[in-house]
């Protein structure tokens, strides 16, 4: 406005509006919530139910208050339980629950007869494989923990809080270390109560869980760790039901692999010519590399083999390079079919030298095990193998044909597959691990 010029007067027909009124905030402290957080920590009551992660492996959830009953004996009896299809079950009736309320229990008797065992002194304890739970941050939904880990939290608490006695629950997630069949969930139980040092009267505890090995089961994974643990197993049906299971059907015993020190080994390889070409068949697993560095080493054998050379022509070259020196080569590799085999047959009719194939007969489930054994356990992995996809297993028995002696071989020495080693050796191989 130019300086002097009239100021322009109020519109006559037109309300002047009154200041806006302060809105009220509405809030959700309440007089309790205020005082709780103003409250000494000292003086503040413990959370019913405390979580903790081990790092991306283990998702472990405590209740520490309700009706304990502490125990008589010395030795503690523990009451473990699979989760899934054991304790409880989908209210949708879907395989993987739609959110944190789709739950039930898997029978009306569950929950009355674990407070039961709480009453009778036993510790109860649920381990449980859940893989599609994330434990990283949900950066996007700034929260700190991830839905899934959220919604198995709410899940949880609900389970514990409607049994109303200290109960814990571990769940592991990708890492196999501590999945079952595997011991890690277990051992991290006893250290976490002084169970390793107190003792565990594992006769007398029991474990129950769905995945028996039974026909129409998803898999063994539940019998396995109680018979790694040492404790009697149940089904759900045999324990909360008092029904006669199905026998299981667990096709694969590990223990049955360990050869006894009292046995005579037998030798599974001789020379039979001053210079040969040998080359092995089997399985990804199938214990190639450990029968080399046992039989055919100490015989001077040359080793050629494709994981460390990386392709074949590299194989064939240094392979030919002994054999000129008048070296035998063993050739450690899985030569699935004759097509691949037909490279060495060639090779030792080109230097008209005798080739030998030595058959390792073994079931994927034995190759899986010793896949995982080597790969978990660095004394009985000397040349430091990571573990192996499972396609590379199921690649080999696509492929596989049984080598015969038209390819060319002078024989064909077929292989069982034996442990052998310390008793500390056996006990770690003779466990369940997949």
């Amino acid at each position: 406005m130019a300086e002097g010029a009239a100021k322009r007067g109020a519109s006559p027909t037109q309300a002047i509006s009154p200041p806006p009124l302060r809105r009220k905030v509405e809030t959700t402290v309440t007089k309790k919530s205020a005082a709780n957080f103003f409250t000494p920590a000292s003086q503040k009551k413990p959370e019913s139910i405390t979580w903790r992660v081990i790092g991306t492996s283990v998702i472990i959830g405590k209740q520490i208050t309700g009706k304990a009953v502490p125990p008589t004996e010395k030795l503690r009896r523990i009451a473990g339980f699979d989760l899934d299809s054991t304790l409880i079950k989908t209210k949708s009736g879907n395989v993987f629950p739609k959110s944190a309320t789709d739950w039930q229990w898997w029978n009306t008797k569950v929950p009355g007869r674990l407070k039961e065992l709480n009453a009778e002194g036993f510790q109860v304890v649920i381990f449980s494989n859940q893989k599609k739970i994330s434990v990283q941050k949900d950066i996007k939904g700034g929260r700190s923990d991830s839905k899934s880990l959220s919604n198995f939290k709410e899940k949880m608490t609900a389970v514990m809080t409607e049994l109303d006695f200290p109960v814990s629950v571990y769940a592991a997630t990708t890492d196999p270390e501590y999945r079952k069949p595997r011991i890690g969930m277990w051992r991290e139980f006893l250290e976490d109560y002084d169970l390793d040092v107190a003792g565990v009267d594992l006769p007398a505890s029991v474990f129950v869980g769905d995945a028996a090995g039974r026909p129409g089961d998803h898999s063994a994974v539940d019998r396995g760790l109680a018979t790694n643990i040492g404790m009697p197993f149940k089904t759900p049906e045999e324990f909360f039901l008092g029904q006669i299971t199905e026998p299981a059907t667990m096709g694969f015993d590990p223990k049955s692999f360990v050869k006894s020190d009292l046995e005579e080994p037998a030798k599974p390889f001789a020379r039979k010519h001053p210079l040969e070409l040998v080359i092995f068949c089997g399985s990804p697993g199938a214990g190639k590399s450990t029968f080399y560095w046992n039989h055919l080493e100490p015989l001077g054998y040359e080793r050629v083999n494709q994981d460390l050379l990386k392709t074949r022509p590299k194989c064939l070259k240094v392979a030919r390079e002994h054999l000129e020196a008048k070296k035998s080569v063993a050739v450690d590799n899985t030569n699935a079919d004759p097509e691949t085999r037909a490279h060495w047959t060639s090779l030792a009719k080109e230097l008209k030298i005798p080739i030998r194939c030595v058959q390792f007969i073994s079931t994927p489930d034995l190759c899986r095990h010793n896949n995982a054994v080597r790969a978990s356990n660095k004394e009985l992995n000397p040349e430091s193998r990571t573990s192996l996809p499972g396609i590379a297993f199921g690649d080999f028995g696509r492929r596989f044909r049984p080598p015969t002696l038209d390819e060319g071989f002078d024989d064909i020495i077929p292989v069982e597959f034996q442990f052998h080693g310390s008793e500390e050796a056996k006990g770690l191989w003779g466990q369940y691990w997949v």
